[in-house]
């Protein structure tokens, strides 16, 4: 068995430990399919494409009630799927080529990798590997729900929905969260009868409890969103997918031309067989690390989706870079700092958060005061003529540090920039409001707003 220095499964993530830092390091990097992970081929960057081209497909509609009488003639759906593809799938192959013809330390494996032994590693390509080291970064996958007949039906993920041939003139999406709702707006902008159905009584029910209510309310009135729904089995009759639906009002049928299963993701450490080299992993499957991303197996790193609970390419990004210090620096190790992670919901409207929802917060009983900024009191919400839109921040009623920070509506992800920076670095939000200056009449001031209004004693 060839033996390496370094072995790494997975190149998302994991792919950008490797610099010049590692020139005289045998390498090996084990990839199932393309390179560059979920986010580059199936997640974050082609859908935000997606999603972007779908924001200027639903501005006309926006124009109305600001005296402009616009509308959308159609879209072209493989221009727009080609344009993005076009850009991202030349990144994919110039990864790998770089790899394996540009890095002559580096040896790249096409296969799906799996555990067989302490620190043996069958590639996928008939050959057996070992290693002083591994990092696991192999991400995760798609789950498929256990109602009976729908993988006989067919349906798509976010893996497979991105390159359809054509639009559909109708989808049934089934899901609530993230995936659920960002690929709702992307088709429905693009003029997808859209059907959303969710088990629970709202969508997005992981956000804030007031940020939650505020978008299922304005996600019905987009869509045709089922709530409550237990999906009793699906079928395909004559080319149309059928959902047998029980609901509150007992059982319902909707159908469609395509089905999008966006339920969840689930960690690929059983397909890696993990436990065969030692390594544990939590009840959902998650690879166990320390905060320094080691495993219980000494000379094994993970990182990224296979390990973390936030399912975050920034958060992957982070931990890549401090298993790569710790690979090179074992002598003093680096912690992962997960204390402020934010993340956005590029659906429309935008959400964006970080740090404590309240419903958390009361249920850990952390003593803390609220505000709320509403876009409507600001003048460029006023511009916009926006009035379902609104800041949302907890802080410790003591101290005046934020304890969490939520927004809903245009330009969230940004907007919250700030108020992650104020967390991170300990600052009031007496200090964060006024310390500065906020330019007027921009959309920051929504967050200066909201911070002046929480009664802390700071």
């Amino acid at each position: 068995m060839r033996h390496f220095d370094l072995v790494i499964i997975g190149t998302g993530s994991g792919n950008s430990i490797l610099d010049e830092r590692f020139d005289d390091w045998n390498v090996a990097i084990v990839e199932k399919g393309v390179f560059g992970g979920t986010c580059l081929n199936v997640g974050c960057i082609p859908t935000k494409m997606f999603v972007h081209t779908a924001n200027v497909a639903s501005a006309p509609a926006a124009g109305t009630k600001l005296g402009v009488d616009a509308e959308l003639h159609g879209v072209r759906w493989t221009e727009i799927r080609d344009r993005v593809f076009g850009r991202i799938d030349p990144i994919a192959e110039g990864g790998k080529r770089y790899r394996a013809e540009d890095c002559p330390n580096v040896t790249v494996f096409t296969g799906q990798a799996r555990f067989v032994g302490p620190k043996q590693l069958d590639t996928g390509t008939g050959e057996v590997i070992t290693a002083d080291r591994f990092v696991i970064a192999a991400g995760g996958r798609p789950v498929t729900p256990d109602v009976p007949g729908i993988v006989e039906t067919g349906f798509h993920t976010n893996e497979t929905v991105m390159r359809l041939d054509e639009l559909p003139k109708r989808m049934i999406v089934l899901g609530s969260g993230f995936v659920a709702t960002e690929f709702a707006h992307v088709f429905s902008s693009f003029g997808v009868d859209v059907t959303l159905v969710a088990r629970s009584g709202v969508l997005l029910r992981s956000e804030d409890e007031e940020v939650a209510a505020r978008f299922t309310e304005l996600a019905a009135q987009r869509w045709d969103v089922r709530l409550n729904r237990e999906t009793v089995r699906a079928e395909r009759v004559d080319g149309v997918v059928r959902l047998h639906l029980e609901g509150p009002d007992g059982a319902e049928v909707i159908e469609a031309d395509e089905l999008l299963v966006a339920v969840g993701r689930t960690p690929n450490s059983d397909i890696l067989d993990v436990a065969a080299t030692g390594v544990t992993t939590h009840p959902d499957g998650r690879v166990v690390v320390d905060e320094f991303q080691r495993t219980v197996v000494d000379g094994i790193w993970a990182l990224g989706d296979i390990s973390s609970p936030f399912q975050l390419k920034h958060v992957a990004n982070h931990e890549s870079r401090v298993v790569q210090h710790n690979l090179l620096n074992p002598e003093k190790p680096l912690a992962s700092d997960h204390r402020f992670v934010p993340h956005a919901v590029f659906s429309s409207p935008t959400i964006a958060s970080v740090g404590l929802t309240e419903q958390e917060a009361r249920a850990a009983g952390v003593p803390y005061v609220s505000a709320v900024q509403e876009y409507a009191g600001i003048a460029y919400g006023w511009a916009m003529e926006d009035t379902t839109s609104f800041c949302k921040l907890l802080a410790d009623p003591n101290t005046g540090k934020l304890l969490g920070a939520h927004i809903i509506g245009p330009e969230a992800g940004t907007l919250i920039q700030p108020l992650i920076q104020a967390m991170h670095f300990g600052l009031t939000a007496r200090t964060m409001a006024t310390g500065q200056y906020w330019i007027h009449p921009a959309m920051p001031e929504l967050v200066e707003n909201a911070l002046l209004k929480l009664p802390t004693k700071d």
